[in-house]
């Protein structure tokens, strides 16, 4: 079993076996849960929208991609 430390700003490694077997990359997004005495780490299932920068928005448009992404973040906050 692989282990890691603990930093100064509580930070931690995840070993590049597990990142490797996940499909774990730099910048994704991971759920942390407490079980009893253990700490649980996922990967997140989000979708964030993603945006065609090549082209002009409506306001609509604007707002709709808005709320998706607000409904996504608030699911972090359960």
């Amino acid at each position: 079993m692989p282990v890691t430390k603990v930093t100064r700003n509580y930070q931690i490694t995840i070993p590049a076996e597990i990142r490797k077997t996940l499909g774990i990359k730099e910048g994704e997004y991971l759920t942390v849960e407490l079980r009893g005495d253990e700490i649980v780490i996922r990967k997140a299932e989000m979708e964030w929208p993603s945006i065609d920068l090549g082209r002009d928005f409506t306001p609509e448009e604007i707002e709709k991609n808005v709320k998706k992404m607000l409904r996504e973040a608030s699911r972090w906050e359960e």
